[in-house]
């Protein structure tokens, strides 16, 4: 097949409904074969680069997300952030913001997050007398903190690629997300003011201490994690191990969201949800061999020192991209199919690997919340019943926002290197 027809095979392939995987995955047989390339090969790459200790880490938090989110513990970290911050005018998409955050730092996930936060929060804000198209954009562009706050999946598939350090990765990704989850809070604190929602009550003193005690096991979960990963205690494997069992235990035992029988149930969900990520990172594994083989991440680095590109410039080029493929493809597929050309082009222009690595995450949030592939429109239209229109006009505020951030991340990178810089050296 002519290099310049991949790209329309592609985007054909996508649009008659083809799962991404299998797109991949057929396109890099056809081009393989095209080139006599022995196809046992293509199957020991492909195993090479899976059997990684690394990518262990995905199912597990796949699995805590699961727990965390029917399990109790989203609600308990719900509960605990409106006893602090619930009494106050806007109070409800306070605590969203904050039990966001919470939550994405043990899930990983910013569908879990949404998906979470939005079956609790979406119906009780529409009952205090919010506007709907408000709520359900609070809760959509609040879980995009899932995949940016550590411990994050996207940054745990960014390192398998490029090989970099996840617990680097991780502590990246700090900074750029309480800076964003402290501007959704500046925007609602604004919003619920001019529209002059009503101060609402807080918890009653009464409640607080036994509200508080209750969400211990919850907000013990970020500290085991990550406190594990950084005390040098547990490898991010093991963490992600860690965080899965204690999430079970919790859920099942201590807040009693399921039944110890519906536990096969729920990690039979986990599989599932794993498999499709680990055959869609396959497929991606074998497209980067072909863009390799076939020269183009070359042509590509060859093309920019001949334009005499600057940083400035490819980094500008590179966040219109990604906004772009993100409105058609899924986050994990954006991320697998443009790493491999794009590290070599970073290394010539002297651009952090850390540093693009939230670039990039930063842009697949905004992924998750454009049409019309955006995951969180999705999941959050079907919790509030409400239009994708009417879902997108919630999310727009926050979109700009997030595009505001994403400049500010892309041309101060000491936001994202400050941090593991400090703690791991240069």
């Amino acid at each position: 097949m002519p290099h310049f027809a991949v790209l329309p095979v592609f985007f054909a392939l996508l649009a008659v409904g083809m799962p991404i995987f299998m797109v991949l995955g057929f396109l890099s047989l056809v081009l393989f074969w095209g080139e006599d390339f022995p196809l046992i090969n293509m199957a020991q790459m492909v195993v090479d680069q899976l059997n990684s200790i690394g990518i262990m880490a995905i199912p597990f938090f796949v699995m805590a997300a699961t727990f965390m989110q029917r399990g109790g513990i989203a609600k308990a970290l719900i509960d605990c952030a409106q006893a602090w911050v619930g009494g106050r005018r806007g109070g409800l998409a306070i605590v969203c913001v904050v039990a966001a955050t919470i939550f994405a730092a043990i899930s990983g996930s910013s569908v879990a997050t949404a998906l979470a936060m939005g079956t609790i929060l979406v119906p009780a804000m529409i009952a205090a007398g919010y506007e709907r198209h408000f709520a359900v954009g609070v809760v959509g562009s609040s879980g995009t903190l899932g995949i940016l706050i550590p411990p994050s999946l996207a940054f745990i598939i960014f390192a398998i690629i490029a090989d970099e350090s996840v617990p680097r990765l991780f502590l990246a990704g700090v900074i750029p997300g309480l800076m964003q989850a402290g501007l959704f809070v500046l925007w609602i604190m604004y919003y619920t003011r001019k529209r002059k929602y009503p101060v609402e009550e807080g918890l009653p003193r009464d409640q607080f201490l036994a509200v508080n005690l209750n969400a211990i096991p919850a907000l013990l979960l970020p500290v085991i994690v990550l406190g594990g990963i950084y005390g040098g205690f547990v490898t991010v494997t093991e963490a992600a191990a860690l965080s899965a069992l204690v999430s079970i235990v919790v859920s099942v035992y201590f807040y009693k969201g399921c039944r110890a029988g519906e536990v096969l149930g729920l990690v039979g969900e986990s599989v599932r949800i794993t498999a499709v990520i680990v055959f869609i990172i396959a497929g991606a594994l074998l497209f980067g061999h072909w863009i390799t083989d076939a020269g183009i991440a070359s042509d590509l680095v060859e093309f920019v020192v001949s334009h005499d590109l600057e940083a400035w410039q490819f980094l500008l080029f590179i966040n219109v991209l990604m906004l772009l493929l993100g409105m058609f493809l899924e986050v994990i597929a954006v991320i697998l199919i443009t790493v491999p050309i794009v590290l070599p082009i970073l290394e010539q222009l002297g651009i952090s690997t850390i540093h693009y690595a939230v670039v990039v995450t930063v842009n697949m949030e905004l992924a998750l919340l454009t049409p019309p592939i955006g995951l969180n429109l999705y999941v959050l239209s079907s919790i509030s019943k409400a239009p994708i229109g009417e879902v997108i006009r919630g999310t727009l505020p926050f979109i700009l926002i997030m595009l505001c951030l994403l400049l500010v991340v892309t041309y101060i990178p000491a936001i994202s290197l400050w941090l593991p810089e400090m703690v791991y050296g240069k």
